[in-house]
């Protein structure tokens, strides 16, 4: 097995609810190369390991949510799910890895975490940017009164200027 695992796989799984960027359950027993039902029985073997901020229980309407944006499969009918899934946030994945001890689970929580942090900075890179663009905006906001003014006066200058009304009736040629 390589030493690193690609974060590409990683990040497609990192789902944002609830405000928190999370990844399911059944992601992250793929990832681990382990069944669901072992890693959910991992976890609840060690309740104490994740409070509600580490793990969480989505409910029906973020599942339909899930559903609808990611495509996970249906938690009702033929083939579903029996459960509602558990989404686990960077610090559940972290305990995670004193939960479950095999060299691939230390190796994929490694990569996860890298994962993470290169989306914390990405973020933090495009809220620079979505600061910057929001200033711009207000300085514009303000030139464009100035503009719109200038605008205005330019469009008073190409009309015509109104022509004085022709006297109707009989002029004579000495007026």
């Amino acid at each position: 097995m390589s030493k690193s695992l690609p974060t590409e796989p990683i990040e497609q799984v990192i789902l944002l609810i609830r405000g928190q960027k999370v990844i399911l359950a059944a992601d992250l027993a793929k990832l681990y190369g382990v069944t669901t039902f072992n890693l959910n029985k991992a976890v609840k073997r060690n309740p104490d390991r994740f409070p509600s901020d580490f793990m969480f229980r989505l409910n029906f309407q973020e599942v339909r949510t899930v559903i609808f944006q990611y495509g996970i499969s249906k938690t009702r009918g033929r083939g579903g799910r029996r459960h509602l899934p558990y989404a686990f946030t960077e610090q559940g994945v972290a305990m995670l890895s004193s939960v479950l001890k095999s060299k691939r689970a230390v190796m994929v929580n490694v990569a996860i975490m890298r994962t993470f942090v290169r989306l914390r900075q990405v973020l933090s890179t495009n809220k620079e940017l979505a600061d910057k663009l929001a200033e711009l905006e207000r300085k514009l906001q303000r030139h464009d009164e100035h503009i719109r003014s200038i605008f205005d006066a330019i469009r008073q200058l190409m009309t015509p200027p109104e022509s004085p009304p022709r006297r109707i009736g009989f002029r004579s040629r000495d007026s």
